[in-house]
């Protein structure tokens, strides 16, 4: 049976709307979605013969919404406001298809490992917003652990200080990215941590038209490590060896599940990217032929371009060896039938 066909976007929604104190009017949304899918015959995703998985990566105010925090905006400077607006229709026109939104939250407090308030140097300054901490500044002394937060971390402040220089060497070992001071983002229980207001418009709509609901995943916690990757921290060990945090096996299971996983979020440079590759790496060690069931929405993400720092290269880097590893890069906005892979051969029958 082919996939359902796609739809209009549903007249009383404004998927361009970027207000972030915009509220959902949830008992509302609740009837017009039901009426919309009387209205075009869409089932219950527990009916799905051909799973379909949505993974939507940190897509909140404090990346997508023009003012917030760490507003995503690539090189044309709309670029995460965009991503929203096409990644919102998107899941109107395929409230049929898609089975299930997977939707990571990026989650933080004021201290941890990759803010300001972490490092002082010999007066005492905080680092400014996209400070590169490198192995050498610490080994120098030009930043140092803050030394009375370490109360609130459950350590002494000379193991904090000898954490950082353990965590940045790691990150240096491994090819990953220099430690970055980022302005303080996605605090948990702010504006900025909530959803795109029409992302979560869509979820809500989704879920009611299709019986079921998304899966929130909180992402990004733990004070001594950064979290790009949905799936893994970028440190998992501290100094002694003892865990810091390990892979999120369940969500890697989850999300093996489905006989389609798509996916779009913000930033592609960092959070996508990340999640991504620990994808790749898990489906290599447990079901190598799924790479050809993920698809890549190359319309609906953008990389990191701030003050000193253009990721767009490294994004795009990225996802061409993704490409090369069998998974498929589309756009939002192509129909289903010209998609490479089962998608394309289910959206044919």
């Amino acid at each position: 049976m082919a996939l359902f066909p796609a739809l209009p976007q549903p007249h009383h929604l404004d998927v361009d709307r970027q207000d972030s104190a915009q509220r959902v009017a949830y008992e509302a949304r609740v009837h017009q979605a039901r009426a919309w899918a009387k209205t075009h015959a869409i089932q219950p995703s527990a009916t799905d013969a051909f799973r379909v998985g949505l993974l939507l990566i940190d897509m909140q105010n404090t990346f997508c919404t023009p003012g917030y925090e760490l507003y995503v905006a690539g090189r044309s400077g709309v670029g995460a406001a965009e991503d929203v607006q096409r990644t919102a229709a998107f899941i109107y026109r395929h409230v049929g298809r898609i089975t299930q939104v997977v939707a990571t939250l990026d989650t933080h407090q004021a201290v941890q490992i990759f803010h300001s308030l972490f490092f002082v140097d010999a007066e005492g300054q905080h680092p400014p917003p996209y400070t590169t901490v490198s192995v050498g500044d610490l080994e120098a002394g030009r930043w140092r652990f803050n030394a009375p937060l370490a109360p609130s971390i459950g350590l002494h402040p000379d193991d904090a200080q000898a954490h950082v220089l353990h965590y940045a060497r790691t990150l240096e070992a491994r090819g990953k990215y220099a430690l970055t001071i980022w302005p303080y983002h996605a605090m948990l229980g702010s504006h900025g941590h909530a959803l795109a207001p029409a992302i979560e418009d869509a979820l809500f709509f989704h879920g009611a038209a299709r019986h079921t609901q998304a899966d929130l995943r909180l992402k990004g916690r733990h004070p001594l490590t950064e979290h790009y990757s949905a799936l893994g921290p970028e440190v998992a060990v501290d100094e002694q060896g003892g865990a810091l945090a390990t892979l999120d096996d369940d969500l890697i299971r989850h999300l093996l599940a489905f006989d389609a996983l798509l996916i779009a979020g913000e930033a592609q440079s960092h959070c996508v990217a990340w999640t991504v590759e620990d994808l790749r790496l898990a489906i290599e060690r447990h079901q190598p032929d799924f790479a050809q069931r993920v698809y890549l929405l190359d319309d609906a993400t953008s990389p990191v371009v701030v003050p000193g720092a253009d990721y767009t290269d490294q994004a795009e880097a990225a996802f061409v060896r993704f490409a090369q590893a069998g998974m498929h890069r589309v756009r939002t906005t192509t129909p289903w039938a010209d998609w490479p892979g089962p998608v394309g051969a289910q959206a044919r029958r």
